[in-house]
């Protein structure tokens, strides 16, 4: 660990995103909710934008310069409370069991196969468009 210390400032930070985050999830599964046997749209497309974010901002914050001041207070809003709460690993978990428990086992593995490519491969595409967006300015990335 750094020598920087946890400060309230940053667990605030982190709430501030979380919560907005959170919101934005609760909508998308209110929108696409998950039924018996069917691909869990909800999870899926939060789960898919979320790394594609993700991988966006890290990639430009990297280029930007160190993890410092405002940089700092962007990952820390955006990228571990807006992406750690808008993103749903245990959503995605409870409907792979639920999905296998129901007998849907094929399209259970199917989820879990085309999520988690589906997720590094836009997670990839995100740290590309931040390539192209601009140089790199912090020194080495």
């Amino acid at each position: 660990m750094s020598g920087r210390s946890w400060q309230v400032s940053d667990l605030a930070l982190v709430f501030v995103g979380g919560a907005a985050g959170t919101a934005l999830r609760w909508a998308a599964e209110e929108a696409w909710p998950a039924h018996d046997g069917q691909w869990p749209i909800g999870t899926f497309v939060v789960n898919i934008v979320g790394a594609f974010v993700l991988g966006t901002l890290l990639e430009t914050l990297v280029r930007l310069g160190a993890d410092q001041g405002g940089r700092r207070r962007i990952r820390l809003t955006v990228g571990t409370g807006f992406c750690g709460a808008f993103t749903t690993y245990s959503a995605f978990a409870l409907e792979l069991s639920l999905l296998g428990k129901g007998g849907f086992v094929g399209l259970a593995v199917a989820y879990a196969l085309v999520s988690v490519v589906a997720g590094v491969l836009v997670a990839w595409l995100g740290v590309l468009v931040a390539r192209r967006a601009g140089p790199l300015r912090g020194g080495t990335a």
